[in-house]
Parts: C-alpha cells; sequence; structure tokens
C-alpha cells in the first residue's frame, strides 16, 4: 500500500545543537524548547495540538506548557540514537491505522543534564560505592561487550580498512560543509529561534553552535586517538561526533488532510526499515537498513538525490558510503553530525528534518535518513518530494 503520510511545510525544525559545557546555552530543561516548536508550528498549522512524541515525561511537560489539553496524550520511544526517527515512523503508523489525523514527532536530548548514579537501594554493607555517569553507563557503552563506542568504531575501522587519514579528511569535510550551509543560510528554514532564560535575561539561540568553523587536516592531524592508545587507534575527538543538547520536531498528517486544511506538504514518507547486526560493528546498522527501506520503496541506490547519514564516527561513514558504492557528494551535503552534533534522542529527527529541506532547497525528488544504534541496528526512512 502506497503510503500518503505528509511533511507539513515548515513545520521541521532543528532546535540549536550545541557542545556540552557550563557556557552552553541550553543549561535549562529541554521541554521549554519543544513547547516553543509545537506551539509555533501547531498554530501556524491551523489544528488543535496533538499527541507528540519525544524524550520521556518532558514530552509530556512541553504539550501541556504548549497549550495542549489534558485530554491528549504524549507518548516516547526508545532506540537509542535511532529514537527520533524511530519516533517519527510510529507517528505514520498511528496515522496508517486510523488511531491520529496529525501528530507532532520528533526527539529531544540534554546530555549535558545526564545525571550521576548511584546503587543505593539496599545501602552499603562495606567499603566505597562510586558515581556512575549515566551518559557512558546509558547512551555510550555497549551492553554486550560492554566497551565504548568509540572501540565500535575502531572495529568498523579495522573491518572496512578505513585509514585514520580517510577519517579526519571526512570529518574536515563535515566541518567545512557546515560551516558555509551556515554562511549561506541554509538552516535558516529548519531552525525555530528558541529564547532561553540566563542569568542577564532570555537569549535568544537560533544557530547551532557545535561546528567549529576554519578546520583544516593540519590540526585535526595532531590529535591523539581516544580510545585506542597503543598505536593501532584512529579515532579522535575531531573524527567523532560531540555530545550535545538539541531538539527536533516534524508534523504529520494524511495528505488528504493536508488537502482539507490548503496545506502543501514539504515531502512524503515513502518507506521505512529497521535492521539488526552485531553490536561490535553497530555503527554499519545503516547498510542493511538502507537497503531494505530501498527495496520497500522501489527504488535503487542511484534514484536517490540526497542522502543524509549520521556521523557518529567518521570511520563508520566511510565504511558505509564504501559499502553501498555511494557518490560522497550526495552525503550529509551541509556537513554531519561530526560538525553539528549527536544530541542522542534528537539526531533521528535532526537528520530527517535536514534532509527534508536540503531536498527542497536543491530541488531534488527522492531521500534517505539513516542512522546507526548503539547495540547493533540500523534504522532508515525514504522520503520523496
Amino acid at each position: 500500500m502506497q503510503m500518503k503520510i505528509v511533511f507539513f511545510e515548515c513545520s521541521a525544525l532543528v532546535i540549536s545543537i550545541r557542545i556540552t559545557s557550563k557556557t552552553g546555552s541550553f543549561q535549562v530543561h529541554l521541554c521549554t524548547v519543544v513547547r516553543t516548536f509545537v506551539f509555533l508550528r501547531t498554530k501556524k498549522s491551523k489544528v488543535l495540538p496533538v499527541p507528540a512524541g519525544a524524550g520521556q515525561n518532558p514530552v509530556r511537560q512541553a504539550s501541556v506548557a504548549a497549550g495542549i489539553p489534558y485530554s491528549v496524550p504524549a507518548w516516547s520511544c526508545q532506540m537509542i540514537c535511532g529514537s527520533g526517527l524511530k519516533a517519527v515512523c510510529l507517528a505514520a503508523q498511528s496515522i496508517l491505522m486510523g488511531e491520529s489525523s496529525i501528530v507532532v514527532a520528533g526527539g529531544m536530548e540534554s546530555m549535558s543534564k545526564a545525571p550521576h548514579v548511584i546503587h543505593m537501594r539496599a545501602g552499603v554493607k562495606m567499603g566505597e560505592a562510586s558515581l556512575q555517569d549515566t551518559i557512558i553507563l546509558d547512551g555510550l557503552t555497549d551492553a554486550f561487550y560492554q566497551y565504548h563506542m568509540g572501540i565500535t568504531a575502531e572495529n568498523v575501522a579495522k573491518k572496512w580498512q578505513v585509514s585514520r587519514g580517510e577519517q579526519d579528511q571526512l570529518a574536515v569535510q563535515s566541518q567545512n560543509r557546515a560551516e558555509a550551509a551556515q554562511k549561506a543560510g541554509y538552516f535558516t528554514k529548519e531552525i525555530v529561534p528558541v529564547l532561553v532564560p540566563s542569568k542577564k535575561g532570555p537569549i535568544e539561540v537560533k544557530i547551532d553552535e557545535h561546528p567549529r568553523h576554519g578546520s583544516n587536516l593540519e590540526t585535526m592531524a595532531k590529535l591523539k586517538p581516544c580510545f585506542l592508545t597503543d598505536g593501532t587507534g584512529t579515532v579522535t575527538a575531531a573524527n567523532a561526533s560531540g555530545l550535545n543538547d538539541g531538539a527536533a520536531a516534524v508534523l504529520l498528517m494524511k495528505k488528504s488532510e493536508a488537502a482539507r486544511r490548503g496545506l502543501m506538504p514539504l515531502a512524503r514518507i515513502v518507506s521505512w526499515a529497521q535492521t539488526g547486526i552485531d553490536p561490535s560493528i553497530m555503527g554499519v546498522g545503516p547498510i542493511s537498513a538502507i537497503r531494505k527501506a530501498i527495496e520497500k520503496a522501489g527504488w535503487t541506490l542511484e534514484q536517490v538525490d540526497l542522502f543524509e547519514i549520521n556521523e557518529a564516527f567518521a570511520s563508520l561513514s566511510v565504511a558505509i558510503a564504501k559499502e553501498l558504492k555511494v557518490n560522497p557528494e550526495k552525503i550529509n551535503v551541509q556537513g554531519g553530525a561530526i560538525a553539528l552534533g549527536h544530541p542522542l534522542g534528537a539526531s533521528g529527527c535532526r537528520i530527517l528534518v535536514t534532509l527534508l529541506y536540503a531536498l527542497e532547497r536543491t530541488g531534488g525528488k527522492r531521500g534517505v535518513a539513516a542512522l546507526c544504534i548503539g547495540g547493533g541496528m540500523g534504522i532508515a526512512m525514504c522520503v520523496e518530494r
């Protein structure tokens, strides 16, 4: 059955992503960010607020704060890095099943507010009890092999023979593309400015803060590997994505609903797919997910105009492009997560948003958004203008 689920024009957004630091803009509850989006976009779309899926309890707080009635539920999902895109898939399913007519879906992440925890439910009989960083514990440590996601990136680099030079080259390209896109104003349409509280009063945040302008290979080559320090390591802080806060959302409805309201859709969902692989090489999960989604769409890889594939690590991006034999000029044309950041729960929707507006800007017709997922999975979605 051909899907007629569409994204309403201009309803998608990327809230500025920042590097996690004490001075970063998003030292506030992310529900404030999502609330701003929900209020502005549902008002502009001439619709009554309806369910939004992102994060955990904060999404309910955000929906109520935005004026959504208590009677309208706000639900969430958890697929680590794929959560933001999976939320869009679930929203589309809800519409297809007739449970919803219009849905706001997306993701949000506040890594700067991730707590340190300690297991003290039963107390400590003797000795010390240490705090654990939930970013590392729940977000960046593989549950099967008990090592950091960076090691999975090293595994991919070794298996697909991706050199340090190739990784640095891709990282510089990502930074340079993001810098050029920011200066050209390409992200303006997809970012909704947000007023963030500060000691000096509200500050308007309207640009992504993570990109490092002026990045070059000479500087990047000086950095030491982070995860393997025995002389064989290739993954550094510069050719990996950062720790970030951010939020993104899209507004979905049936094509017939958009027509009834006199709205022009931005694109339609054609297909999506999720796949599983060995967790030790989780970064190449998008390979099988993209192939499956493309097959379901009835397309070929050559027929896709643009790809947005999350750059969790440069080694993964190089390996995926090699394996799929995709022209690198079609991938992350405005920079990827290495430059823009990777707020785990938000990234899936963020890359989809960027893809939709990049297709509009370039006149492209078909696009694919995809991400690797910790635990050994991949998710991909095909969209068409």
